[in-house]
């Protein structure tokens, strides 16, 4: 049986045009002010154009409609211009603060591997609004407000993704150097 051969048995190498379209990806935005839970799959430090900001992906976990979609939020907190420097600031340290303020009680500048080990997996409520393009060609959504996840009584929140475990060491080898021993 091949690589290619799919689950009802034909061959995807053999049919194969050069074409291919996976379907969805033009999801109309959420809409403006829609509040949702979700929790942040990755943050880390990101470059373009020569500006650094902090990179957060976000996984929609309610409700059920938007369960699964994504969203991009850029945190601006190297801007030139100090009034955008201090409104990322505020939000990445409400941020912070929903996920335990690991970041602002190091008070040092953030790292890849800081922002991975204090924002992920901590459930937020955000509250999103929706960008276009001038000429309304695209649009999405951008995260406007975050708040602390209140569970409701009798609930539990979304269980954190599992992290990966670190690979296990062999155990070290004893080494019999009694060579008398050996019946040959």
């Amino acid at each position: 049986m091949s690589f290619f051969t799919t689950s009802t048995g034909e061959n995807a190498a053999a049919t194969a045009t050069g074409e291919f379209s996976a379907g969805g990806g033009d999801f109309a935005p959420i809409p403006k002010d829609t509040r949702v839970l979700a929790m942040c799959d990755e943050a880390k430090i990101s470059e373009f154009q020569g500006q650094s900001y902090i990179n957060l992906k976000w996984s929609i976990a309610q409700p059920k409609e938007y369960k699964g979609r994504v969203i991009f939020q850029k945190i601006k907190c190297w801007e030139a211009d100090s009034n955008k420097r201090d409104k990322a600031l505020r939000m990445l340290a409400a941020i912070d603060a929903n996920a335990g303020g690991k970041l602002a009680a190091s008070g040092a500048e953030p790292t890849d591997l800081s922002l991975q080990t204090s924002l992920t997996a901590k459930p937020m409520v955000l509250k999103l609004g929706v960008w276009e393009l001038e000429d309304k060609s695209k649009s999405g959504n951008w995260v406007q407000e975050v708040s602390k996840h209140q569970p409701k009584p009798g609930t539990a929140a979304p269980a954190p993704a599992p992290k990966p475990q670190p690979a296990l060491k062999p155990a070290p080898v004893a080494m019999d150097d009694d060579l008398d021993s050996i019946p040959f």
